[in-house]
Formats: C-alpha cells, structure tokens, sequence
C-alpha cells in the first residue's frame, strides 16, 4: 500500500515536471491567493493594533470630556451670530470635581491656534493652556529646561514642543529666550522630547500631533489670550468664545469608569441644553475597535479567499485540459490493470502538488510582508517624501498565525476540491475509447 502511494506520487511529479510552464502558471493563482491572505490580514492586524495601542494610551481609567460645536439648528444657537459661544466651562470642571466623589484626578485644558515668532523664523503651533498634571496625563518627557509649576501660574512662561522648537531655534539652545506668542513675549522655560502623532479614532478623538505644542499656564492663557478668539473669514471677522476644549477625568477603579460617565453626562446635560460637548469612554473605544478588527479580518479573509476561489477555479480548468491531452496514457494504464481509483489518485495527487507547492510558496513570501513593506516605503520616501501620508510612517504589518494556518489549510482543500472533478472524469473514460484517441 505504502509503495503504491509513493509510486502514485512520483508519477504524479514526473507528469507535472513535462508541463513546467503550465504547471507554474497553475500554482501561481494559488500563490497569489495565499500572499494576498497574509498580507491583508497583516496589514489589517498593523491598522487595529496601532488603534488599540492609541486608546489604551488615553487611560482604560480615563472619562474624556470635550468641546464640540452644536448643531447650528439647536435651541439657542443664531445662524447669523458673528461670535459663537458654546463648549466645556470651568464652572463645569467645578462642578464635576465637586460632586464625584470617584474622581482621583482631573485635568482641564484649553486650545488655540497661534503663530509663534523669534526674529524672522515662525511656527504655526496649537497654544495649549494647561496644568501641572497634563505632562503625566499625555506622558510627555522634557528634554530640557523644566516643566509647568505652580508659581508659573499667570506668568508668561512656556515649554516648546520638539518640533515648534527646532522651528523658531533651529541652532541653539531654547531656554531662557523670547518669543512672541501673538503679541506678547513670553520666556521659554523648558522643551519636550519628541512624541509620536496619534491618528484619528473613529468619530471620537481627533488626529494629534503633539511636536507642534506650545504649553502655558492655563491661568496665563485666560488672563492673557482670553475665552474670544476672533478669526478673519471670506473677508470678514467671526468668533468663537470657549472656556476649555477638553477635561480628563481619572477614576480610581476601572469598575467605577462606565458609573461616572453616566453620572457627568446627567450633569452636563443639565447645563449644555444644545449638547456642545461629548463624552468618552476609551475602555467602550477599545471594545468597539476590537469588534470592528474582527468584522474587519472576515472582509479581508472573504477578499482573499475568492483569490484563491478564482485560483482554484484555474487549476481545475488546466487539469481537465491536462486529462483530455492524456486520454491515450490513461487507456494504456487502464489496459494494464490500473483500477479507476489508481487514475483518481494520480490526478488528485497532481492538482494537490500543485496547490500544495503555490501555498507553501505564497506562505514564505507572506512572511516576508513587514521587510518588504518597509523597503517600499523606504523608496517610495525616498523617490517622493510627500507621497505617503504620515500615518504610513507609524504602521507596521503584524503576521497573524491563523492567517498562514488558514490560508494553507484553503490551497489544500482547494487542490482536493478542484482536483476531484478532473481525476473523476479522467478515471470513468472507456479504457478503449481511450486507446483509440490520437
């Protein structure tokens, strides 16, 4: 039995050895296939981790509240108004701190866009008012000079972000000069390390670049800048009045997250009639962006899979070719006394060599997925820098074991498959219609 096997593969082999070409043009649909399962997997598994790692930095115990602009049609709000007035207060932060008793620490902080100036070097940089805490909360490191303090409260002190530094002081050390922050100087006391920019989550959280901050006092932007921002738009002058654009609450326990966030959403909603604000929960962001990883793996897998569908398709239809080419060869064999399982055998060895060997192929060159990704992007960079949008430059394909595991198992059940048709009709021809073919 064990010697027939064997003399069933290596005819197999040798019949597909005298058809090279054809043979690897029949395996490459199924290599083809088998890359395409593993490389969109990885690449879906690269965007998903990337997402979950960015949530998980907000804090599994961190309720985020945030200013949003209202709905133009809400009660209160005029269309025509040239000033809008909406978003978080600092009564509110007041108030939240007041009343939950589960709050262990809470971080108000204001935004604004402003041109930061030193001679005739500018930085186009977001101005973030903010607290002590805010370091912590966003895990910024200072590269030098030091961080907010509380006698700088008021003072028209700043610590530079690394980008908006090596902007305005290209050459030198930073500390200790001037710069303008719209119409005043203020005195930079330290500068942060470089930190990786955050892409947008879903609805919730918007994209983040934190290289390009400029932190005050919060106490320094309310007296000094004010709540009124006023920008010039098609030729004339509108404005927005907000006191804070965002308060993170940190809770003790991880089981307290969901009861708190109930309990600020009831309190602001007693105050925010036009609901100029949101509240999120990063723990219910991670659940979300895990159930969209899983829809997300079932879309690519179903893509891929009717790759190898269509691969397997193209074996089958080169193997019928295969038969009718070989109809004499399988007459002399039958003549011989080879049983018509002797000729299935044969030919569904062949079909499952051909898929087995495309697979295993495709599998190797889909390991290969993270080198190659970051050799294209290497040249695409180098070829055109501004090519690629940043977000390329922080993702990394990550294999998934049940990618290569799946897509294998599908190249060997698609050589069975396909191979089952042609081998049936190969084994039931009249042995002496089949020795009278030319």
């Amino acid at each position: 039995m064990k010697n027939s096997v064997l003399q069933t593969i290596q005819l197999g082999l040798k019949s597909l050895l005298l058809q090279k070409t054809r043979a690897t043009l029949a395996a490459l649909g199924i290599f083809i296939g088998t890359t395409t399962v593993i490389w969109l997997v990885a690449m879906g598994e690269g965007v998903s981790y990337r997402a979950q790692q960015q949530i998980k930095e907000l804090g599994a115990t961190n309720i985020i509240l945030r200013t949003k602009q209202p709905n133009p049609d809400a009660e209160g709000q005029n269309a025509n108004s040239r000033v809008k007035i909406y978003g978080l207060l600092r009564d509110d932060y007041q108030r939240v701190v007041a009343n939950i008793p589960s709050i262990r620490r809470a971080v108000p902080m204001r935004e604004v866009r402003f041109e930061l100036r030193v001679g005739n070097r500018t930085a186009d940089a977001k101005l973030v008012g903010c607290v002590e805490d805010y370091i912590q909360l966003n895990r910024l490191e200072v590269a030098r000079g030091r961080w907010l303090n509380p006698r700088d409260h008021g003072r028209k002190r700043v610590v530079l972000a690394d980008g908006a530094a090596r902007k305005l002081f290209p050459f030198e050390d930073p500390i200790g000069k001037t710069i303008w922050v719209g119409s005043e100087f203020y005195v930079v006391i330290g500068q942060t390390k470089p930190r990786m920019a955050s892409a947008a989550i879903g609805g919730s959280l918007d994209a983040r670049d934190y290289n390009m901050d400029a932190y005050i006092p919060l106490k320094t932007l309310e007296q000094r800048v004010g709540d009124l921002v006023v920008k010039r738009v098609g030729g004339e002058f509108q404005g927005e009045q907000v006191e804070l654009s965002q308060i993170t609450v940190t809770v003790e326990n991880i089981e307290d997250v969901d009861e708190t966030a109930a309990i600020i959403k009831t309190l602001l909603k007693k105050y925010h009639p036009n609901e100029d604000y949101a509240v999120v929960v990063p723990k219910e962001l991670l659940r979300q962006a895990e159930r969209t990883r899983a829809m997300f793996n079932v879309l690519l897998v179903v893509i891929a899979g009717i790759s190898l569908l269509v691969g397997g398709i193209g074996i089958m239809n080169i193997m019928l070719a295969t038969v009718t080419e070989r109809t004499r060869e399988i007459g002399i064999r039958r003549a011989l006394g080879a049983t018509r399982q002797h000729i299935v055998h044969q030919f569904l060895t062949e079909t499952v060599v051909l898929t087995a060997s495309g697979g295993l192929l495709g599998v190797l060159f889909g390991l290969l997925c993270s080198p190659l990704f970051r050799y294209l992007r290497t040249v695409i960079t180098m070829l055109s820098p501004d090519l690629l949008p940043p977000i390329v430059y922080t993702l990394e394909p990550r294999i998934a074991p049940w990618s290569v595991v799946l897509s294998l198992f599908i190249s060997l059940a698609a050589g069975v498959i396909f191979g089952v048709y042609p081998a049936r009709r190969a084994a039931y021809m009249d042995p002496i219609e089949a020795l009278r073919h030319e």
